[in-house]
């Protein structure tokens, strides 16, 4: 007789959630594990379309003053993180605080006043608890506690820790024993205090990754954490799903005479300056063009940034740009409502697998392009300034997750852009020392097999699974 199949209810918050476990084989996993996966969905997209079996996460709002005292959290977080560690690059993680509108000026000034009543670790710890009392007291609460009830799943498995609207469906989970994983869902979140959402275990990305968490959270014990791997790097091994070159030259308009280098956008946030960076590489690939190579720009811009302000550069150099349109899906009107498709993690892959290097300010995209041995740059200089000349560094860097390089050799380091024309020519004749340097550092950052991760996930959810019914038998 076959044993009864144990059933996992995954939390889907976000867009990240979605090409994380919606879009890779996590879900087939958990079939074959004798797993009843049911994803508990509260975005616009219907899963059921993909074969995933769903139930809608309703009613998902948060308390009206939870969002303060999340930033509130955030905050003090941060300043504990700067004294405990003597380091001031934790301040730079905390974003101004708006105050463009009334409402926002109240909520900001409240926010400030907080922050100074509570700033400790004591003070932390109690706006947590606060946080937790406050959802708890939420229709929302009440509902998701109302569907665990009616489903009575073996787990939850929340996808992204830094999701609120996982808090509610978390706590319900606990207030009646039932077991709760969170993943850790990107590899700079541990430093930028975003673990909003308390669960019984964590699932990271690798052993670094680990020893943030204890690092980080003290309250978390080792026990507690299992290396598991991401999979949002799964689909770049899906050589069938990948688009053959001819048919990816012939959708896009790619002239088969050219190599192509692909020029990745950040938000507008990270990089307000970005149309400049790109325009200084379509001037180093024009400049090569003119003696005698054969190369093209793909643009992808950031998925969440749908402005115009790279229009000017696009027009400007139209002979050597051709803009690939990331495959999201506006569900709403501000970038958090814009998800990802399948068809994206496809085109990702695709393009990672048919261009030469990819150039960016400090994207995870050096690892997406490493996984098929394929160097990235990283533009190392800005125009923080009113004449727009460029200036030495770029102040991404100074964040914690890019001190996890083994070595700087990782990525070619793009500090003016006289730089850029002589440094591409260098890597499309031999890049295997970047690709190799490249290559260590994704070891550092993600548990290997990158293709093994939503197996290696599996394997932490049953080992879960099999305490927690020893646990409940005593």
């Amino acid at each position: 007789m076959s044993k009864s199949k144990r059933k996992i209810l995954v939390l889907i918050t976000d867009g990240v959630s979605l090409r994380n476990f919606a879009y890779t084989s996590f879900y087939k996993k958990g079939q074959q594990n004798n797993c009843e996966v049911i994803f508990w969905n509260s975005t616009p997209f219907d899963l059921s379309d993909l074969g995933i079996n769903q139930i809608p996460l309703t009613k998902s709002r948060l308390h009206k003053y939870t969002t303060v005292l999340k930033n509130v959290r955030k905050r003090i977080e941060l300043n504990c993180y700067r004294k405990r560690f003597k380091d001031p690059i934790y301040s730079k993680y905390a974003f101004p605080l708006p105050f463009n509108t009334t409402k926002n000026k109240i909520k900001s000034a409240i926010t400030k006043i907080l922050i100074v009543l509570f700033n400790s670790e004591k003070g932390l710890s109690f706006i947590r608890n606060q946080i937790c009392r406050l959802e708890s007291s939420s229709e929302y609460y009440k509902s998701c506690k109302i569907v665990l009830e009616t489903y009575k799943p073996d787990l939850i498995y929340c996808t992204s820790q830094r999701s609120a609207l996982a808090i509610a469906p978390v706590l319900a989970a606990k207030e009646l024993k039932i077991p709760t994983i969170g993943f850790i869902y990107s590899w700079d979140n541990l430093p930028k205090a975003t673990l909003d959402v308390v669960t019984d275990f964590y699932h990271v990305w690798s052993n670094h990754m680990k020893e943030e968490v204890l690092k980080y959270q003290p309250f978390i014990s080792e026990n507690q954490v299992t290396v598991t791997g991401t999979p949002q790097f799964e689909p770049h091994f899906n050589t069938e799903e990948i688009i053959p070159k001819a048919s990816f030259y012939k959708t896009y308009k790619l002239n088969s005479d050219k190599t192509y280098i692909c020029y990745s956008g950040d938000d507008i946030t990270t990089s307000p300056k970005d149309p400049l960076y790109l325009r200084d590489v379509a001037l180093a690939v024009r400049k090569l063009n003119k003696k005698g190579h054969k190369l093209g720009l793909i643009f992808r811009r950031c998925p969440v940034d749908v402005s115009n302000r790279y229009d000017l550069v696009i027009n400007e150099f139209e002979d050597i740009i051709v803009p690939i349109e990331p495959v999201w899906k506006a569900e709403g009107q501000v970038w958090n409502t814009i998800l990802p498709t399948k068809d994206d993690s496809i085109l990702l892959a695709s393009l990672a697998t048919h261009s030469a290097i990819v150039i960016n300010l400090g994207s995870s995209m050096v690892f997406d392009y490493a996984i098929h041995n394929k160097p990235c740059m990283f533009m190392n200089y800005n125009y923080f300034n009113s004449k727009e000349q460029p200036q030495e560094g770029a102040h991404v860097y100074d964040y914690v997750h890019f001190r996890s390089k083994p070595s700087e050799d990782a990525v070619c380091w793009l500090n003016h852009p006289d730089e850029i024309s002589g440094k591409i020519k260098i890597l499309l004749k031999d890049s295997s020392k970047t690709v190799n340097a490249a290559n260590q550092w994704f070891n550092v950052i993600n548990k290997q097999p990158a293709n093994k991760a939503s197996s290696s996930i599996w394997k932490g959810i049953n080992a879960v699974l099999n305490e927690y019914k020893v646990d409940k038998k005593v």
